[in-house]
């Protein structure tokens, strides 16, 4: 077949009408499994791909929803990305994936770009979003969740937790095991951690007794390798008074412990290092690193199963979902 193949192609193939072809692609749920297999194989056979931009004009639904994340290197967001998926294939839907670079400019491109495929509902991480994409995401009238933080000005609906208490709870666990002069250093500083830093601060403002703090950051990508060398400044800054470092995550935090290794430090004798998102590493190696734990396939999870209940319907303001975190206290403290 030269030409670009048709639903008619694909209904003679299958011995079916073209309606029926259609119904099958639009709502496989709602077929026979013999009817469904049947069609799926003349799809194959003819080569058949589905337009979707015209289904959904036609049914009201692309059977696509559409995700943004940040990073698609950072396995912080691995997690998420399996909850998403794992609660999208049951319902029948597609995800279409962006990678924005933590830029909110580029998030700005692929929301213009993937809105132009009729999502049925998109996923966005964080909230940092540019004033003209909260405007298309508005005006496209589609159902919006922003994941992983939360926020008192949603698009629309809200699951995360705050990053800001989170990095407040953490000092807070280093000062009540009694470090004095603890330190912060932080990768990248997207709008998370630096609500990590405002956390760190604060919490040194409200303790009782007074307390010297340092901070190292730079807005490179983070590493373990950046880790060692951020301790470092950190310690030189102190003049080696710095007695504990809360890392903006944990791949920093492994690499401040190497590093302390290294320069014969005992952890936590000499200096306390904790860090966030409680990767597995970070429970493996010794000392054990203290971390801060989030319920990130659960806020996937969720994420489309509220997608799945918005649509098609009125939406009034929805409170944001907390799911909260928990500081995870190992040898490392």
């Amino acid at each position: 077949m030269s030409r670009k193949p048709n639903l008619k192609d694909v209904a003679k193939v299958a011995g079916v009408s073209a309606i029926t072809v259609s119904r099958v692609l639009t709502d496989p749920t709602k077929v026979s499994d013999k009817l469904r297999n049947k069609v799926e194989q003349a799809v194959r056979e003819t080569g058949y791909i589905r337009n979707h931009a015209a289904s959904a004009l036609a049914s009201s639904r692309s059977g696509v929803i559409a995700v943004i994340i940040p990073s698609l290197s950072n396995i912080v967001f691995n997690e998420v990305l399996q909850g998403i998926y794992q609660t999208a294939r049951p319902n029948n839907l597609q995800v279409v994936l962006g990678d924005c670079h933590y830029s909110p400019l580029e998030e700005e491109k692929l929301i213009a770009t993937l809105l132009g495929q009729s999502p049925e509902g998109i996923i966005l991480t964080g909230a940092a979003q540019t004033d003209y994409a909260r405007k298309l995401l508005e005006r496209a009238d589609i159902p919006v969740v922003q994941l992983m933080e939360l926020t008192d000005q949603p698009i629309d609906m809200n699951i995360g937790f705050s990053h800001f208490h989170a990095g407040y709870d953490m000092t807070k666990h280093l000062l009540q095991r009694g470090y004095r002069t603890p330190g912060f250093i932080g990768a990248r500083m997207d709008p998370r951690t630096q609500q990590r830093l405002a956390g760190f601060r604060q919490a040194l403002a409200d303790w009782p007794q007074p307390c010297q703090s340092f901070v190292q950051t730079t807005t490179q990508p983070s590493s373990a390798r950046l880790g060692g060398q951020l301790l470092q400044a950190l310690i030189a800054e102190s003049a080696g008074k710095c007695d504990a470092v809360f890392c903006c995550n944990d791949d920093l935090a492994l690499g401040a412990l190497f590093e302390a290794q290294k320069m014969n430090l005992a952890v936590p004798g000499d200096i306390a290092i904790c860090g966030f998102n409680d990767l597995e590493s970070s429970s493996l190696v010794n000392p054990s690193i203290t971390s801060v734990a989030s319920a990130r396939f659960d806020m996937g999870k969720q994420a489309v199963e509220m997608l799945l209940a918005a649509a098609g319907k009125p939406r009034k303001s929805i409170a944001p979902i907390d799911v909260g975190y928990q500081i995870i206290a190992r040898r490392s403290t």
